[in-house]
């Protein structure tokens, strides 16, 4: 016990000490650099996952091979593929945007896919009836009544990015997951503890952030917690 609270005060004098704060190898520099490598993996896996998602949970057509797509994406190793990607491209932001996609897009990709599919086939007929087009029943229907699933998808992935974008340091890029493979390397555990709780901390913001989202945008009517395909 008094291990651990030696610890925890050696990471708090850490992170509170003023040196982290300043210059390339201080937390602000590391955590820009690692929202942008989060940031930009969401972007892609979001126009990739609800592009697909909307489009084969409206038709119907295509729903094996999303299924079978994401799940075979689901079992590729991140890391894995960092330092194929790495092997035959280089080292270069590139290997770390395509291993943090292939992540974020499975839980995108299905949860977009259930929340249309789920909707009630009345509805979308009721909707038909008046006159709508099958653009307008997709947007003015559809995705206001699988916007908590959608919702869903979005935060899975980006609490998986942030937390998974730790593996750009492995290939000699920065990110918080600097801290922690510089701090391994030296037997420095200060440095790998504080770094895992700059991370965590920032996941735990992003999970309120998308909560407080849900509460904005999606109906109250509609806000009973949907369970995660």
């Amino acid at each position: 016990m008094n291990d651990f609270l030696n610890q925890m005060r050696l990471v708090g004098d850490w992170l509170t000490s003023s040196q982290q704060w300043h210059g390339d190898d201080g937390i602000p520099h590391r955590l820009v650099e690692h929202l942008t490598y989060s940031g930009l993996s969401l972007l892609f896996a979001a126009l990739i996952g609800l592009a697909f998602g909307l489009l084969v949970g409206h038709t119907g057509r295509g729903a094996f091979a999303v299924a079978t797509v994401a799940n075979l994406a689901r079992a590729i190793p991140t890391f894995g593929l960092v330092v194929l990607v790495v092997t035959l491209a280089g080292l270069s932001t590139t290997p770390v945007l395509i291993a943090l996609v292939a992540l974020a897009v499975p839980p995108i990709l299905i949860n977009t896919f259930e929340g249309v599919r789920g909707v009630d086939p009345a509805t979308r007929d009721a909707a038909r009836g008046v006159g709508m087009t099958e653009w307008e029943v997709l947007v003015r229907v559809e995705v206001p009544m699988a916007l908590p699933l959608i919702l869903l998808g979005l935060r899975v992935a980006a609490i998986q990015v942030v937390a998974t974008a730790t593996v750009a340091a492995y290939p000699g890029l920065g990110g918080l997951g600097r801290f922690i493979v510089d701090g391994l390397s030296r037997n420095d555990y200060e440095l790998v503890i504080g770094g895992s709780t700059v991370v965590v901390a920032l996941a735990l913001v992003v999970q309120v952030a998308f909560t407080a989202l849900r509460r904005v945008v999606v109906s109250p009517g509609l806000r009973v917690s949907p369970s995660k395909p």
